[in-house]
């Protein structure tokens, strides 16, 4: 069982980030849950949210102490990382982030996110770039699962589609590179 813990400011897309990783697990089979929170500014406010993806029947959406951790800027980074369970993980999203994980009981990946992003067309996809990252580390999504959450994703947008499978392989490459 994952218990995922995305976070950061309104208008990262870590709610759609969220969205997409639950229905591509749904296209498996899997058993999700996903439960979003964001503060009353909106764009330019926190926001989180929190996905389970299981074998296993769900009893709770809660996710207080997650197996992994998106930190998409340096508040998240502050307000979660202690509530990640040892021997977890913590994917920064060093674009936006100078400070390193503070703890030696998680695994840290230092992903530059919107940099990579922009490099694959578009600044808008450090989100996918982070889907990219979750899934190279967890390996709990199959290829053709990954292409569907995409396209549920970008439905009204199919164009996007190639792009954005750009930015998911930067993402899933630079977690590899990182190993």
């Amino acid at each position: 069982m994952e218990k995922i813990l995305l976070a950061g400011f309104g208008g990262q897309g870590v709610l759609s980030l969220g969205q997409i990783l639950a229905y591509a697990a749904m296209t498996e089979g899997k058993e999700v849950s996903w439960l979003p929170s964001y503060g009353p500014e909106m764009r330019g406010g926190t926001a989180n949210c929190s996905v389970i993806i299981s074998e296993k029947p769900i009893a709770s959406p809660i996710v207080a102490r997650p197996t992994l951790l998106v930190a998409m800027n340096g508040p998240s980074l502050v307000r979660f990382e202690d509530k990640v369970v040892p021997g977890g993980v913590i994917i920064v999203n060093s674009s936006l982030i100078e400070r390193k994980v503070t703890r030696s009981d998680v695994k840290a990946y230092y992903i530059p996110a919107n940099d990579l992003a922009i490099q694959c067309g578009t600044a808008r996809a450090a989100n996918i770039v982070m889907y990219g990252a979750i899934n190279s580390h967890c390996k709990i999504l199959q290829p053709e699962s990954v292409h569907k959450g995409l396209e549920y994703a970008f439905k009204k947008k199919p164009r996007l589609i190639p792009m954005n499978e750009v930015a998911y392989r930067a993402g899933f490459e630079a977690v590899e590179q990182h190993d």
